[in-house]
């Protein structure tokens, strides 16, 4: 912006709540000062998304005895500083997703070719995409032009064909569309959007075929041969145009982006490039998950056969912690998410549970009992997330086969993952399950239930989910935004070391020598099935040399030693000896027996309380059944 920065304010406008951070450059560098949250208001009786801005703003001042707003009969603005120091703020930022964030109608000529480098493309501008069509969906086309009709998206992204390729299946998506004549979700007096990012030969019968119909902008072809994907102008444009289309249609959002300094971000677009920039910045290859009420965002930057850093994002829009915890139990099955939980327990009653959350999606678990198992749906959401993660980032698909459009309708796809979890460096975890579970360890157990990371992994989670602030801020002023990021936003979990193999319960799976800060020197030796917690402050190292036993492998190979440096955290090293992949037992009382042999060795929860609550379970009571 041309000068320094001092002061910062910047909102995140969620479905439910607005939250506002404000920073201030101190001595030591950029830090949060304070935050405030409130009710998001864009819904009714306001309808001015700006009133909880508003509302949220104030609470920092409230907090600091700053004056940050001036209130004029006709408008809310952000005061610029003044002579006096208690006065102002040098900018003003936001995210929103509000009134449901950005949703996407994708449309590709192939599903795992065309259609998918389509998808990954609106799911790393922000959007959630609600539904992909493809000319080989298997679907008839009058069932496509009802479904396009039915959706009512903000926007739709259509693509298809290589550049000097076949015409004729890109231009039957076009009259599909036109056929259907799609309404936006929001507003009746502007014509949906719809960006053309296929075979540039297509444009002009493209043009004659939506652009009477909808507002049509044409942008260079995301797959312009095979071997490459060309995701950014296709990025850019769904950006720009949910700034001038969607965001203006929603109720005070002109008002909103009157009083920001810098383009407002779609708040899952804002987190996700704040990961990449991580990644980038510091040669990193990250996993970030944001688990919320409705919706579970899983974000990844790992590299490619060519050794390029590749980011990648998924929503997975029917797994959540309130609204859509209903449809975590359908996808996973109960006997998954049983599997989770250390005692025995009668599934109606869990099922019940499960319901009651749904139809009262802001309470929050109020006995032991109903902390744990809400902690194992949580397992099975982001475990679930990760998996259609893994599927989404994927090579390319198609690449070295037969290009003829007919041969390309019948392969399946190629592509082979890109998430590698021994290459994985950081694990971030956000979202009021894993920000706000009472203890870290349990947050830490958690991940490592889900994602089962391989080899040696930093664990991270956001202390406050103000990744979306520091995102849109990274825009603006980087350096700001990485400073109060590993500052104030990351809390340092600790360290994981899982070793890949299987064995026999209690045969040797892991040697390792630790060499700590003061100088001592300590041994381990664990056994498979074992999982132990080594304290380690936060800010201190230790070296370790680690040595796997035969058949099980720490990023070396097989029963190769490996030498590393281990960060400490909240919660210290955890030595994660229970294999890859996890085995649960399938009969309730070796499992129970296992769990709680985890839950122990860890003091994931209070322990008396825990044998108390076991014991009670045990002879066939329940703790607040419907209601707790």
């Amino acid at each position: 912006m041309g000068k320094e920065l001092k002061r910062i304010v910047a909102t995140d406008c969620g479905s439910t709540t607005t939250k506002a951070i404000l920073i201030e450059k101190r001595e030591e560098g950029y830090r949060l000062v304070a935050r405030g949250e409130a009710p998001t208001t864009v819904e009714k009786p306001f309808e001015d998304v700006t009133v909880g801005v508003r509302n949220a703003v104030q609470e920092l001042e409230e907090l600091t005895g700053l004056t940050l707003l001036e209130d004029t009969e006709d408008e809310v603005k952000f005061v610029r500083p003044m002579q006096d120091p208690r006065t102002g703020t040098d900018i003003y930022v936001s995210t929103s997703s509000a009134g449901g964030g950005l949703q996407m109608l994708v449309a590709g000529v192939v599903k795992s070719m065309t259609a998918e480098s389509a998808a990954r493309a609106a799911l790393g501008a922000g959007a959630i995409v609600m539904e992909t069509i493809a000319s080989n969906d298997g679907r008839l086309p009058h069932e496509r032009i009802a479904l396009v009709r039915r959706l009512r998206p903000d926007m739709i992204l259509l693509a298809g064909g290589t550049d000097g390729g076949t015409v004729k299946h890109v231009v039957e998506l076009a009259e599909l569309i036109r056929a259907a004549d799609p309404k936006p979700r929001f507003g009746s007096t502007y014509r949906l959007p719809v960006i053309y990012a296929g075979n540039k030969d297509a444009r002009e019968e493209i043009q004659k075929i939506l652009g009477d119909h909808v507002d049509l902008y044409i942008v260079d072809n995301i797959r312009p041969v095979l071997e490459m994907e060309n995701l950014g102008p296709a990025r850019e444009k769904i950006h720009d145009l949910f700034m001038e289309h969607v965001m203006q249609q929603a109720p005070g959002y002109n008002k909103l982006m009157a009083m920001t300094d810098a383009p407002i971000m779609p708040t899952p677009g804002a987190v996700g490039y704040l990961v990449e920039r991580v990644a980038r910045e510091y040669n990193l290859q990250v996993v970030g998950v944001d688990i919320g009420g409705a919706t579970t965002d899983v974000f990844s930057v790992f590299l490619n056969p060519d050794g390029e850093p590749v980011f990648n994002r998924t929503v997975s829009a029917n797994l959540g912690m309130s609204y859509s915890i209903s449809n975590v139990m359908v996808e996973a099955g109960m006997e998954n998410i049983m599997r989770w939980v250390p005692f025995e327990m009668n599934e109606a009653d869990v099922q019940n549970r499960i319901r009651n959350k749904m139809i009262r999606p802001t309470t929050i678990p109020q006995t032991l009992e109903a902390l744990i198992i809400e902690q194992a749906i949580a397992r099975e959401a982001l475990r679930l997330a990760f998996e259609h993660h893994k599927a989404m980032a994927v090579t390319l698909r198609g690449v070295q086969q037969a290009r003829d459009i007919s041969e390309a309708f019948t392969q399946t796809g190629t592509g082979q993952t890109l998430v590698n979890l021994m290459a994985l460096n950081l694990l971030i975890g956000s979202g009021g399950v894993l920000s706000h579970a009472p203890r870290r360890v349990q947050s830490a157990l958690m991940m490592l239930d889900a994602f089962q990371p391989e080899g040696i992994t930093d664990l991270t989670v956001d202390s406050i989910f103000m990744m979306p602030h520091l995102g849109v801020l990274a825009k603006v002023n980087e350096k700001a935004a990485m400073e109060v990021f590993f500052r104030d936003c990351l809390v340092q979990i600790g360290t994981s070391v899982s070793p890949v193999g299987l064995a026999k319960q209690g045969k040797p799976c892991l040697k390792a020598t630790l060499t700590y800060p003061d100088g001592h020197t300590e041994q381990l030796e664990l056994s498979f099935g074992e999982i132990r917690r080594i304290p380690l402050p936060e800010g201190q190292t230790l070296r370790a040399v680690l040595e796997p036993a035969r058949g099980f492998d720490l990023g070396e190979g097989r029963g190769k030693t490996v030498e590393a440096e281990l960060k400490g955290g909240v919660v210290g090293v955890i030595f994660d000896c229970r294999g890859r992949p996890l085995q649960i037992p399938e009969k309730p009382a070796e499992r129970v027996e296992l769990l709680s042999r985890w839950v122990e060795a860890l003091d994931v929860y209070p322990l008396e309380r825990y044998r108390e609550l076991v014991r009670t379970l045990e002879q066939g009571h329940t703790l607040g059944t419907l209601g707790a």
